[in-house]
């Protein structure tokens, strides 16, 4: 008999619950306090217990009422989550992607109208990040982050490479002629405070104290440089747009490696058919550019 329990009994007991009120209960359902009250009364004839002590004002919960709240909650928030996606009549699942700031503007976003028109189950929630990113604490599905993929929680697929260059406004690169010149140029620099180095190596240049500002973001940095306030070492690849309008120049043909942009989620994460169509649709992407 009690797994034949009516549904609205059910539910006229979870808001009362959470009101302790009857009659805000009615507001929430849309019906009469009436009803609500009687709704509860036959649930407590079918359960053979009391739920609510009736007071004065409002209600009490007994400890079988307690005992039960936290259950149909989370019940009715589950079957609340999966009918949100098929509102407007079209089943949708959302996907939270949490990405590095500079890739989401420099590749993702001018593809992402590609996505949706092949995948419009999906509705995307894209969260920007400067590559530091805990996707359990966030609940994100996908973090995609710069590095050498060495992530130990997560699963990790590398989707591009991302050799950084010397970068800089028009007036700086007229001045700019052999890599030396730049002991006279101010010398923005990210967290990784080795880069630099690394580049000077590459140029065969003995390295010098470096007095520019540090900023966490490579998109940020750029956009320093593009006003002429110091010269960037960041991957030409996410600025093409920059390049090509003449905003900025790439002086040198040297470019060093210290990492990628990878794909990744967390190891104990199932992945969802949503998770599926993006893991494979950027992959595809990313093999294809």
């Amino acid at each position: 008999m009690r797994s034949n329990l009516p549904l609205n009994a059910l539910r006229a007991f979870e808001s009362s619950a959470r009101h302790l009120n009857f009659t805000h209960a009615a507001l929430e359902l849309n019906v009469t306090q009436a009803a609500v009250s009687q709704q509860v009364r036959m649930l407590e004839e079918r359960l053979g217990t009391i739920l609510f002590k009736r007071l004065p004002r409002g209600l009490s919960m007994t400890d079988e009422g307690c005992a039960l709240l936290p259950v149909l909650s989370d019940a009715f928030g589950r079957i609340e989550a999966v009918l949100k996606k098929f509102e407007g009549g079209h089943f949708r699942e959302v996907l939270s992607v949490g990405v590095v700031g500079t890739f989401a503007l420099g590749w993702l976003m001018p593809r992402l109208k590609l996505f949706q028109e092949s995948h419009p189950i999906v509705e995307l929630r894209l969260f920007t990040h400067n590559n530091k990113v805990d996707p359990a604490a966030e609940g994100l599905d996908f973090a995609i982050r710069f590095g050498e993929g060495t992530w130990p929680t997560t699963q990790n697929v590398a989707l591009l490479e991302a050799p950084l260059a010397v970068l800089c406004a028009p007036e700086i690169a007229r001045r700019i002629k052999v890599p030396g010149d730049l002991v006279n140029e101010t010398l923005l620099r990210s967290y990784r405070n080795d880069e630099w180095n690394i580049w000077f190596a590459a140029a065969g240049l003995e390295p010098w104290m470096l007095s520019g500002p540090i900023i966490d973001s490579s998109r940020l940095m750029v956009e320093v440089a593009i006003q002429g306030d110091g010269v960037a070492l960041a991957p030409p690849a996410m600025f093409t747009r920059e390049i090509q309008s003449g905003l900025l120049v790439r002086t040198f043909d040297i470019e060093i490696k210290t990492g990628g942009y990878w794909l990744t989620w967390l190891k104990s994460r199932q992945m969802s058919v949503a998770m599926k169509l993006f893991h494979d649709w950027v992959i595809e992407q990313a093999e294809a550019a």
